[in-house]
């Protein structure tokens, strides 16, 4: 019988880069914890700092390459209500053409890590105090890199878009399955 391979448990994408995932899981891990951490207690929340200046500033640059024409930015964390807005960026020309790319701008940021990751195992996976700090830098990143519930109903204002788009994947699908008409 012969030994399993990566190819048999996983996608050969997954079995391909599996140094670069790997290298990722302490940063990942530690995400969790920050985010455990800043549940039982505010004061955590600094944790979130880098993760949240770099969620921001994909919004100012995707708002300043779109004509979105930021008005405001922060990172200080306020209360509002029962819940913490840890950072926010105001437009002053939010249209249906722009709004899904300054809403979903911080879905960018992920690539942040990524990056990092595979600088790093280049040569192999390795890890050493360098990538203990690294790994801690990163971990916001993955707390922050998803749009929040206002960067959503941001990128909604860009409905228009899922009317192409839409047609784009039944045709596909019609095309995959067969479904379409021969000449």
């Amino acid at each position: 019988m012969p030994n399993p391979t990566c190819q048999d448990y996983a996608p050969a994408l997954i079995c391909g880069h599996s140094d670069l995932i790997l290298y990722l899981v302490p940063s990942i891990v530690m995400a969790a914890v920050f985010h455990r951490l800043a549940q039982r207690h505010s004061m955590f929340l600094l944790f979130y700092l880098s993760g949240v200046l770099l969620h921001e500033v994909a919004h100012l640059i995707a708002g300043v390459l779109t004509r979105a024409r930021p008005s405001s930015f922060s990172i200080i964390p306020r209360r509002q209500g029962d819940q913490w807005v840890l950072g926010s960026v105001g437009f002053n020309n939010i249209r249906w053409w722009n709004a899904v790319f300054v809403g979903l701008a911080p879905l960018l940021t992920v690539t942040v890590p990524i990056l990092v990751a595979y600088w790093r195992t280049r040569s192999g996976l390795t890890f050493g105090w360098l990538d203990a700090g690294l790994a801690a830098a990163l971990a916001p990143v993955f707390l922050c890199f998803l749009p929040s519930r206002a960067d959503l109903r941001i990128a909604l204002y860009s409905w228009p878009y899922l009317v192409p788009i839409g047609f784009y994947i039944g045709f596909m699908n019609h095309w995959q399955l067969g479904l379409l008409p021969s000449t």
